[in-house]
């Protein structure tokens, strides 16, 4: 029995064959869950990630009877090995996919699902940690028009503002009952009571909150903003959750989250301001989730820039 390779050229390739009748068109077929290491370039930095892949062509020729799916893998591969991703990068990917079933194909679809680590300091010690950000980059070729998209998500400490004025009432009442009015504490005695567990009676809640925040980069963006929009995103909202955490660390925390009382209605508002005036986003959209200690359930905040044609403001 012969065991040498088969001729490509005389194996059969049933996705070549035609359809006698039109058939359906289709809006995407592809690949998902690809998974590729491959070398970002963000405002100058490579950083190297693993990343799960998403691939597709649009199916617009009713006769195929399906597209060439190893052209996009191969296609996929060869670039993440040869070149890092840059928004310059990702339009060539576009564009050889596309080429690789123009026979069939109108538009073409990539996405890149992978985590985003940023060396962090503390906010007080001599420390710093890994933070990791989940990232998305997308793009997508259609009618010759490139779009390409970024998203990442930011976790941060939310503090209920009406927790916060209804500890500061239990406060006060636990002040006048543990005083006389006639014969206050002197200062020294007032300053020790703040310091007990019977001065501060109660404490606000808070809970670990995230903000995915989705956005579309203006066609003259030339490099990937993902390390400056993390930093911009997380100074608005002021209580980003920390990695490397001395009891310095720690307190200074507690500050920032009493300085920054927030619903998500207020954090979703903040994060609207400061996407508003970043003028390498041409569209955004924006989900605050909340994930209550007080509730069961979760406060949620939506907000989309309102461009038209731009992201719907859909949960």
């Amino acid at each position: 029995m012969s065991t040498l390779p088969s001729d490509p050229d005389l194996m059969p390739d049933i996705a070549r064959r035609q359809h006698q009748k039109p058939q359906g068109t289709l809006d995407w077929v592809g690949m998902s869950d690809i998974h590729q290491p491959i070398s970002i370039v963000d405002e100058g930095e490579t950083q190297r990630v693993q990343a799960d892949v998403q691939v597709y062509v649009n199916l617009a020729d009713p006769h195929a009877k399906g597209i060439h799916m190893s052209r996009l893998y191969l296609l996929l591969d060869e670039h993440a090995r040869t070149r890092p991703l840059t928004v310059a990068g990702l339009r060539m990917l576009l564009n050889a996919l596309h080429g690789s079933h123009h026979d069939l194909s109108t538009h073409a679809f990539v996405q890149f699902d992978f985590g985003y680590e940023m060396r962090q300091p503390a906010l007080l010690s001599e420390n710093e940690g890994w933070s990791i950000y989940p990232a998305s980059l997308k793009g997508t070729l259609a009618d010759g028009e490139v779009k390409i998209e970024l998203e990442v998500q930011v976790t941060y400490s939310s503090t209920c503002p009406c927790s916060a004025a209804l500890a500061r009432q239990l406060i006060q009442r636990q002040f006048e009952d543990s005083f006389d009015r006639d014969n206050p504490p002197s200062f020294d005695e007032m300053r020790a009571w703040l310091g007990t567990e019977d001065g501060i009676v109660a404490t606000p809640h808070s809970q670990r909150s995230y903000a995915r925040v989705r956005t579309r980069l203006a066609d003259d963006v030339k490099e990937l903003p993902l390390r400056s929009l993390i930093s911009r995103l997380e100074s608005a909202l002021g209580t980003p959750v920390q990695s490397a955490v001395k009891r310095a660390d720690e307190q200074e925390f507690a500050r920032l989250n009493g300085q920054n009382l927030m619903f998500c209605e207020d954090a979703g508002r903040k994060l609207q301001a400061v996407l508003n005036d970043d003028d390498r986003l041409a569209d955004f959209w924006v989900r605050i989730e909340h994930h209550e200690s007080l509730h069961a359930h979760n406060a949620v905040a939506i907000v989309s820039k309102g461009v038209d044609g731009g992201y719907l403001p859909l949960p």
